[in-house]
């Protein structure tokens, strides 16, 4: 269903938490091949501080590339597979006022041209979508949201995917990190789900792969961030990933790829209007 598509794109946990405790992992492995010699005069190397030394300046730098921001404005291309064979390709246009809305107008190709076809408001406490087509209105509270994509979802957690900001993230319960070719790992136990968090270099969010906490539920999910642009004519106030892959998984799998024109705008005035039609029906 294309809507459901739209509410997972526009779709927390926010990163800026204070570090109150990680867990640091295991020393590294050693060569036993290797003789090391300690002079006893000199303290003994403690590499849980080390570890916590680690893990403290990748969250510093996570912090730091954190999107701050007052309103964005933008243009997406999406791409929706689902596993009944649905397959969309669409147009988006969205502006946020940061904690207060998210205004979505989506637009699919009717022949040669782009047509209007759903319209939606979505406020931290409720929903609201004309579907242009069938001039139809659905009036919900903002749990439609979880119904309908059958995750936690709330606003907060809309407005970070669609930021670009790591979502699902336990800051105060890491229980390791790892190393990796391209950047750091972090893994996060958090009260809904696990996140193994891979960062690049420069700490920004590379991947993130997410697991359900319950034993009992298979649901999983992966959102790869890509395509950085360091402020360019957007100005965006961090390194902004203007492609996004989601992946999510539990009796089905759902594969969603976002483009983000390079002509979005960060805090910016926005222009826009709901309103909904005499003629259009409730439903």
């Amino acid at each position: 269903m294309v809507m459901v598509l739209v509410l997972l794109v526009a779709a927390g946990c926010r990163s800026t938490r204070t570090l109150r405790k990680v867990i640091a992992a295991p020393a590294p492995h050693r060569d036993t091949t290797v003789v090391r010699v300690q002079d006893s005069t000199l303290p003994a190397r403690d590499y849980h501080a080390d570890s916590m030394a680690v893990i403290h300046t990748a969250l510093t730098g996570l912090v730091h590339n954190h999107i701050d921001f007052q309103t964005f404005s933008g243009t997406m291309h999406v791409h929706f597979q689902g596993n009944n064979g649905q397959d969309y390709e669409l147009n988006a246009v969205v502006d946020i006022k940061r904690d207060s809305f998210i205004f979505i107008e989506i637009y699919v190709m009717i022949g040669p041209v782009p047509k209007k076809a759903i319209v939606a408001l979505i406020t931290p406490d409720s929903v609201k979508i004309l579907d242009v087509i069938k001039k139809v209105v659905r009036m919900r509270s903002v749990s439609y949201l979880q119904e309908q994509v059958n995750l936690p979802v709330d606003f907060g957690t809309l407005q970070d995917i669609l930021i670009g900001n790591p979502v699902y993230l336990d800051t105060a319960n890491i229980l390791y990190y790892r190393t990796e070719s391209k950047g750091l790992s972090l893994f996060s136990v958090g009260r809904l789900f696990t996140n193994f968090l891979t960062l690049n270099p420069d700490n920004t969010v590379g991947h993130s792969k997410l697991d359900d906490t319950d034993p009992l539920s298979a649901r999983t999910g992966d959102i790869t961030y890509g395509d950085y642009d360091y402020g360019g004519q957007g100005h965006a106030p961090a390194p902004f990933s203007t492609y996004r892959k989601i992946s999510l998984a539990e009796k089905g799998k759902v594969d969603i790829e976002i483009g983000i024109n390079k002509h979005y705008k960060f805090n910016e005035s926005l222009k826009h209007s709901f309103s909904i039609p005499k003629n259009y029906k409730r439903r």
